[in-house]
């Protein structure tokens, strides 16, 4: 019997602040800054969304958090700005260390999943734009359960579908 791991997508294969370079060209010297909070308010609204039971998909998530920071740091952008940020977020790179991590658990006959608030469209573009889905057996998404994690019924679908 191989053992079953499950990856948290965002933020632990993918680095999200892959969009550091386009920021700066937006936002100057703010960019760091953006990129930090854009991420805790898409992670906020999934948590408290999950918490109050009213769901809206990761990628809603992420366009109010942008809409958020914006408001927040006074830095207007443009519609096709915001369009291309949430472009780049769809093709974020990996983290340096993460593609050796998985060969060597996969050459180790761990069994591999990808498992993410993200839908599974989404993270499916993700970790080929990556060139990393070729290491996960499946793709299990929080969105099928209309859900975030920490939810303990998002993690009870992960073990069905990993089976």
């Amino acid at each position: 019997m191989s053992i079953t791991l499950g990856f948290d997508v965002y933020g632990t294969l993918i680095d999200t602040h892959g969009v550091l370079e386009t920021l700066k060209g937006m936002v100057g010297s703010k960019a760091k800054e953006f990129s930090d909070i854009w991420r805790s308010k898409q992670l906020e609204y999934s948590f408290r969304r999950g918490l109050m039971q009213n769901y809206e998909s990761f990628a809603v998530c992420t366009h109010q958090a942008l809409d958020y920071t914006c408001a927040y740091l006074k830095t207007p952008l443009s519609k096709e700005q915001k369009s291309e940020l949430i472009d780049i977020y769809r093709h974020l790179p990996p983290f340096q260390d993460v593609e050796e991590g998985l060969a060597m658990l996969r050459e180790a006959n761990f069994r591999l999943f990808a498992f993410s608030n993200g839908d599974k469209e989404a993270v499916e573009t993700l970790l080929v734009s990556a060139g990393i889905r070729g290491y996960f057996q499946g793709i299990v998404s929080v969105d099928e359960q209309k859900s975030f994690k920490p939810n303990p019924g998002v993690y009870s679908h992960f073990l069905r579908q990993s089976k």
